[in-house]
Parts: structure tokens; sequence; C-alpha cells
């Protein structure tokens, strides 16, 4: 993979933080500049001409995603021994950015993958459970989501009413209830579900995660959701109706399900936030590129000082969200 290959090149000060605030483009460090020309430019000959077709459509970006796992952004954080790209967080937000730029439906495809399902399996998973369950979706091959939002209580990671009953003999996990709005639910071959295992305790600590394979009997999808944009991703309920799973389908230990929520959501910011960045940049883009077109009183409205200054507190804007999150990420 072309990350892969950058990632044997970068010295150990490159994996650490900063130890200063990231205040230019010039402060980035080399790898991290040729990351984020290899994404502008695969983003622009790849994304962009297909983005409206992707969207207009509700149409998953098959073989975008594909190469994008080819190149690494599938599994960008993880060991090189897990199938990933071995890179930092800031490499992450700087292709997010660009991936994002050139087809907002593929930015949210690599961003959940990455940050709400391949993170948590890495961080919190056995050995055993990475080989099966994080290194073919490291390397593109395969997709994953995450169950945690449900109809009656959003994201409250403390107050799932999905539940997971263990076998006193088997030591099986009988798993039942509906997830909802989860970004790439009718696209994964795996879930991150967090369910409700001992009613008796706090919120916080009767929750447990469980590494779910979409193809488990009685698992199933609810309808695709009818959004008005990046529609290219799938959202829909994940509906689970006596799921039985072994015992090693648990994630992390029992009763640790809010923790590993928490720590999750905490890292998928900083995807979120690039995300956002690439959709603002291709906006202000197309602003300026509509405001050379447009005509009005014989003269482009581009030479008229409102636009001028609505333009450039855009990119003012835009800049500034640039380095706020490139500071977050480093």
């Amino acid at each position: 993979m072309a990350l892969r290959a950058v990632s044997k090149r970068i010295v150990s000060p490159h994996l650490a933080r900063l130890s200063r605030p990231i205040s230019s483009y010039a402060d980035l460090s080399d790898e991290n500049k040729m990351i984020r020309d290899m994404a502008r430019q695969f983003a622009e000959a790849e994304l962009m001409p297909i983005a409206g077709n992707v969207d207009a459509k509700h149409e998953f970006p098959t073989n975008a995603i594909k190469a994008m796992g080819e190149l690494g952004f599938m599994g960008i954080n993880i060991k090189e021994e897990y199938g990933g790209a071995g890179m930092d967080t800031l490499a992450y937000a700087l292709a997010m950015e660009e991936i994002s730029r050139g087809c907002a439906s593929s930015g949210v495809i690599m961003s959940a993958h990455n940050s709400l399902y391949c993170s948590p399996v890495n961080n919190f998973g056995t050995k055993e459970q990475k080989e099966e369950f994080l290194t073919p979706y490291a390397s593109g091959n395969k997709i994953g989501c995450f169950g945690l939002s449900e109809p009656g209580n959003g994201s409250d990671a403390g107050a799932a009413s999905t539940t997971a009953t263990q076998d006193d003999v088997s030591g099986d996990w009988t798993l039942n209830g509906t997830k909802a709005w989860i970004t790439n639910a009718h696209d994964s071959s795996c879930s991150v579900i967090f369910a409700t295992t001992d009613k008796s305790l706090p919120g916080s600590k009767a929750i447990s995660a469980f590494i779910v394979p979409t193809n488990t009997p009685g698992f199933s999808l609810g309808a695709k959701e009818d959004k008005l944009g990046i529609r290219g991703s799938s959202t829909g309920n994940l509906i689970m109706e006596n799921v039985i799973l072994p015992s090693n389908a648990l994630l992390g230990k029992q009763g640790s399900g809010f923790k590993i929520a928490m720590m999750t959501l905490d890292g998928g910011r900083i995807g979120i936030a690039s995300q956002a960045l690439g959709i603002a940049q291709a906006a202000l883009e197309c602003a300026l590129k509509y405001s050379k077109e447009r005509v009005a009183f014989g003269k482009p409205i581009s030479s008229m000082f409102a636009i001028q200054n609505k333009l450039s507190e855009m990119g003012c804007k835009v800049e500034a969200a640039r380095l706020l999150t490139w500071r977050a990420a480093a």
C-alpha cells in the first residue's frame, strides 16, 4: 500500500505529539505533506467525477472505497501487522479532509469505518479478535460500523435498551434490540454493538460491547434512510432478534462498554471535524468559481465588494478551522 511505504520513513518524533502547535502548512512533516498531496490527487481524479451521481442515486462508491483501501486510507492508523498503514492521527485528518473535499459520501464512509469500527477493535480487542475482525477491515476488504444510537435513547451510551444475556452453561450471549441511524449499516460486514448486560448496575457500568458479524442469524437491517445529503453512505437500523454470539464476542471486559463508547467517540471527533473541513473547502471553491461566472450589472459579481467580503470571511473561517483541526490531531 502507498501509505505503508510512507509510514516506514517516519521517525519517532513524527509519531509523537508535536512539541509546538501547527500554525501553517510549512509546519507539516514531509511525510504528512506527501499524504495530503496523494489524497488530494486521488480525490480530484477519482472522487470528484462521481460525487454527484453517488449522492443523487444513493449509490455506495464500491470501486472508490476499494481503491482507498489499496492506498491505505481504510486503516490509516492501524499497525501494518493488522493490515493498516501505521500512520498518525494528523495523517488521518489530512487524508480525511481531502477525501471529503472530493466526495462527502466517501469521506463519511472512511471516517465511520476508521474511527468508529477499526479504532475500538484495535484498542480493546484481543489478538485473536484483531486477526479476525480488524485485519480484513483495515485493509479495506470489508467495512465495519458502530451500533450505539437507539430509537428511544439517541446516542446515550449509558442507557442502552438493547440487551445481552449470557447463558450460564454455554457462556453464549443472546442479543435483542435495535440500533438506529447507523452509518454504513447496509454495507458493513461487522458491527461493534453496545448492550446492557447487567440491569442491576448503574447505567455506565451495565453496558458491554460486542463484535457482531452482520451475517449472524437473527441480525437484520431496516430500510435505508432517505437523507438530504451524503447519500452514498447508507444509514439505517440494525435489528437483533435472539442473535446468539459466542463468549469471545465480548469486546473488552464486561461492563466496560460505556468507557469504550466514550473513548471511541472522543477519537472520532477528529474525523468528523476533518469531514466538515473538507466539505467547507469544497463549498468555498464552488462559491468562488460561481462568483467569477455570475455576471450582474455588466461585470462578474466577484468584483463587487460585498461578495469579496463574504468570500474572504468564508476563507478565513475555513483556514481557522483547518489549523484548529490540525492542532487537535497533532
